[in-house]
């Protein structure tokens, strides 16, 4: 007997993951193609992913632990790091992330314009502040509070999804020139921060 729950102990375990792999690549489908990504309702998922209701419930209980769960999927489906080291990873990170947004733009904009995508978004904001706070801190160090605060907000914009459409939309610009343009400004704001030249304010 223990044998046999040894043996199908991994079995069990990969097909739970496949499942769950099914149910975020139904999610991520629906969002790419629905006009209205709010609509998008359990019943949709499961018939996508084609596995009864029920079963999303097995692995994500709510639909907000779904979404959740799904932004970190989608950052790791893009192969987006969400966890800058250092600020130099934060410098390149816009040049890296912003030409895979565009290979999957529909969802990328319904995650920014969508309550449902906002709400999936800022589950993920306490954890990115930290790693950002930690990546940045060695240069911020020695800025006054009010102005290390102004700098790593403006990090947290210039690498975003958020600058990323604004390039592209109001700039005319394409991922790899946006992602370039907001490397950019922030190797020339966070040179600054670090060679003590940034103005004060």
């Amino acid at each position: 007997m223990t044998g046999t729950r040894s043996y199908n102990s991994p079995i069990r375990e990969e097909r739970a993951r496949e499942t769950r792999e099914a149910i975020l690549h139904a999610l991520y489908r629906l969002m790419s193609t629905s006009a209205v990504p709010d609509e998008i309702g359990m019943d949709a998922i499961a018939a996508e992913a084609g596995i009864q209701r029920r079963t999303i419930f097995r692995h994500f209980p709510t639909k907000d632990v779904l979404l959740t769960a799904f932004w970190p999927w989608l950052n790791a489906l893009i192969g987006a790091s969400i966890a800058p080291a250092s600020f130099k990873d934060i410098v390149t990170g816009p040049q890296d992330a912003f030409p895979r947004f565009d290979a999957h733009e529909a969802a990328i904009r319904a995650s920014l314009h969508s309550p449902t995508g906002r709400a999936m978004r800022a589950g993920m904001v306490p954890a990115r502040r930290l790693r950002f706070a930690g990546a940045l801190a060695a240069i911020l160090e020695n800025l006054p509070p009010a102005d290390a605060q102004k700098v790593e907000a403006l990090a947290h914009l210039l690498y975003s999804a958020s600058a990323w459409e604004v390039l592209k939309d109001y700039g005319g610009l394409d991922g790899a020139q946006a992602g370039e343009t907001a490397s950019w400004a922030l190797e020339t704001i966070l040179s600054a921060v670090a060679s003590g030249s940034l103005p004060r304010t």
